[in-house]
């Protein structure tokens, strides 16, 4: 192949379950690493610098909480959470923890597929759309490059989805922005869940900033969508 493959890190500890997945991808033109445990995960990681994970949320020596956890402080790689619970709470776990999608045992491959293509668009689209590094809301700022924010000097810990939220949001300041270009633009088009996530992710920002705060930064246009407002700009 003249392009270098795209390196995929699977981590499930169920071997046929893994061996599939790698056979797929492999036919699909995936370069495939497999690690059986969470320990092995955070070991391959470092090793074999992947471009995406696959990462089982129920795992021995490490679960694949712990182990989205602490490779988010190191990388921000997309990282796919498979789980065999279906339950609201196991995913939105997944994904405070940094996870960028999840999937659902017993899964299609088309389907898994389909997400690897998403996760790796959106990060290629965060790479190349040139957009600054510093963005502001009033006394809010968001460092896209350093992947911080901070309110008045004070630091605010997000998790990475409510970061992209947050940093999507602040781009489109003082536009109402739909729940539907808000799921398109921050967990992409291919997203298969449900669509009030959006809410329960707004929630957490308000929770973790306006409410912190004291603030009003996120309104809500009920019927239509959600906008920070820059009350500066519209005073």
């Amino acid at each position: 192949m003249d392009e270098k493959a795209i390196k995929v890190l699977i981590t499930e500890d169920e071997a046929r379950l893994a061996r599939f997945m790698e056979l797929e991808l492999k036919h699909e033109g995936y370069d495939v690493v497999i690690a059986e445990n969470g320990r092995i995960a955070i070991e391959k990681f470092y090793e074999t610098s992947p471009d995406i994970m696959l990462l089982d949320l129920m795992l021995p020596e490490l679960n694949g909480i712990e182990v989205c956890r602490r490779i988010r402080k190191e990388s921000d790689i997309p990282i796919i959470m498979i789980t065999a619970k279906g339950e609201t709470m196991d995913k939105i776990a997944g994904l405070d923890s940094g996870a960028d999608d999840y999937i659902t045992k017993p899964f299609v491959i088309e389907e898994l597929l389909a997400r690897i293509r998403a996760a790796l668009r959106r990060t290629n689209m965060e790479k190349t759309n040139g957009e600054e590094d510093i963005l502001t809301l009033r006394n809010l700022t968001v460092d896209t490059s350093r992947h911080t924010v901070t309110f008045d000097d004070m630091e605010i810990e997000l998790t990475k989805r409510e970061f992209d939220l947050l940093a999507y949001l602040i781009r489109n300041k003082n536009i109402v922005i739909t729940r539907e270009q808000i799921l398109n633009q921050v967990w992409g088009y291919d997203y298969f869940g449900e669509t009030n996530i959006v809410d329960v992710y707004i929630r957490y920002l308000r929770t973790k900033i306006d409410d912190r705060f004291g603030v009003k930064f996120i309104h809500t246009i009920r019927g239509v969508g959600y906008f920070a407002k820059d009350e500066e700009q519209n005073s």
